[in-house]
């Protein structure tokens, strides 16, 4: 269901192909080139082929139509009006891609001279003009109103390549956010303004369905499960997690019947995504449930299915971003800034995503957890050293954006109070980058992933027609 499905047509004049022997050929076998590139990304492709006359285009966009497709690239194969283009993109209505890619870096200007036969020159010419309709295509549809992008180059371009890279994993995202189901567990911490939500907005931008949830139901499925179920949950922790001595048996085994309902949760509603929190009477079942919950979250957040501590909807949104580009996505906030290494320390205690874990990740115990009820296991761990990337979806008093940054986890001493707990670097600082990201007014939580991928999430954010703010 979330395979990516892209159209392709070339655009191409039909006066030429009778005044220049093998030109429509050959620019056949580029745009089969691009392709088979495409399709090697993990992309379904409906190629259409070459559009040559407005009757020609309003038939191809009447079949892609029929197809559904995520995304359209437009391959300028050589000159052609603009209003062989204009009734097929009007009609399809989807994100525009066009791509401005020559056959070679540049026309061997001395073989080309040599040819000496100015028709045959003309024809060579036409099959390198590409960037000639590029400027009347974007007059047009500025004025008709219609969004596109450029990818521009050559084919044996590698940057050219990764572009178009970059464009199908953020299509893939917006596709998932699209189909994805969100449950909200719980309710809010109280008192934290910033985590707030407005789930209306929230299924606006992103098409994500949320579904409410109810402790009772939890409960429901935790009281049917097993002792076997309990041993082989338990024997799940330990093969994941690095499960220290000082664990007692009876939280292994409370820990074990909440993953195991959790899990049973998931599957009923079909979630992929979900933001919890609550904290009952003390002694109350559920209070119960809510103390015993981080373990078989990090197993569900490490398997696809993020999941957001403190109700913090937004930052389960970035979580399921960042997953489905297949980076991770640990549910993070600020810990502290150390001046002298110029780092800034972040983490959080709670579910993390241990499949970008540095080393080992350990289950521990937790005397108290901090401004919340009860005591129980918790996730110990730190995010993979090297490139990563941090992003928040930020409500903002006009809109919903995404704020981006990318910088470095860094090996060094880190707090072991039973969190998530890493070390970053910034090429702006710590000291301005705390600025920068603060003054665009996120939640204090974000998600953060392995490797650099500010580039894909600016696509990302305009496939969703989303700002993108990036710090660095």
């Amino acid at each position: 269901m979330n395979t990516t499905k892209v159209g392709l047509f070339g655009i191409g004049l039909d006066t030429y192909w009778p005044q220049f022997e093998g030109l429509l050929e050959r620019l056949q076998g580029y745009q089969k080139q691009i392709a088979e590139r495409i399709q090697g990304f993990g992309a379904e492709v409906v190629n259409v082929g070459l559009v040559d006359s407005p009757e020609t285009a309003r038939e191809v966009a009447t079949s892609l139509k029929k197809e559904d497709i995520d995304m359209l690239f437009l391959y300028v194969s050589t000159y052609a009006l603009s209003s062989t283009v204009l009734p097929a993109v009007q009609k399809l209505k989807c994100p525009i891609i066009i791509l401005n890619i020559q056959p070679v870096a540049a026309i061997d200007y001395e073989s080309f001279n040599a040819l000496g036969d100015r028709g045959k020159m003309t024809g060579e010419w036409l099959a390198h003009c590409q960037a000639c309709s590029v400027p009347e295509l974007a007059n047009v549809f500025n004025r008709s109103g219609i969004d596109y992008q450029f990818v521009t180059g050559y084919l044996d371009e590698p940057g050219v390549w990764e572009e178009l890279q970059d464009w199908i994993d953020a299509a893939h995202v917006a596709k998932v956010m699209r189909n994805n189901r969100l449950g909200v567990l719980g309710h809010y911490y109280g008192g934290m303004l910033d985590v707030y939500s407005d789930l209306t907005k929230q299924s606006t931008a992103f098409g994500t369905h949320i579904e409410i949830l109810e402790m009772c139901e939890v409960k429901k499925y935790r009281d049917a499960v097993t002792d076997e179920e309990i041993e082989e949950k338990i024997a799940e922790f330990k093969n994941t997690f690095e499960v220290v001595a000082a664990c007692e048996q009876e939280e292994l085994v409370r820990a074990a019947k909440t993953s195991i309902a959790l899990d049973t949760l998931v599957a009923q509603h079909k979630l992929g995504s979900m933001a919890y929190y609550y904290e009952g009477e003390s002694g109350n079942d559920y209070e119960d449930i809510v103390t015993s919950v981080i373990a078989g979250n990090t197993l569900l957040t490490g398997k696809n299915v993020p999941v957001a501590g403190e109700y913090e909807v937004k930052n389960a949104q970035a979580m399921k971003i960042m997953d489905a580009f297949g980076v991770g996505g640990s549910f993070s906030e600020f810990y502290a800034m150390d001046f002298n290494d110029d780092i800034v320390m972040l983490g959080h205690d709670g579910p993390a995503h241990f499949a970008i874990a540095e080393g080992k990740v350990q289950l521990v115990p937790l005397p108290v957890y901090h401004g919340k009820p009860g005591k129980g296991l918790s996730i110990q761990m730190t995010v993979k050293h090297g490139l990563v990337t941090l992003l928040s979806v930020v409500e903002g008093k006009d809109d919903i954006f995404l704020l981006v940054a990318e910088g470095e986890s860094v090996p060094g001493p880190v707090l072991h109070i039973g969190n998530t707990n890493s070390r970053y670097r910034f090429s702006i600082g710590a000291r301005e980058f705390m600025n920068e990201w603060s003054r665009q007014g996120p939640s204090h939580h974000c998600a953060i992933g392995i490797g650099h991928i500010a580039d894909k999430i600016d696509k990302l954010g305009n496939l969703l027609n989303l700002r993108v703010v990036r710090i660095c």
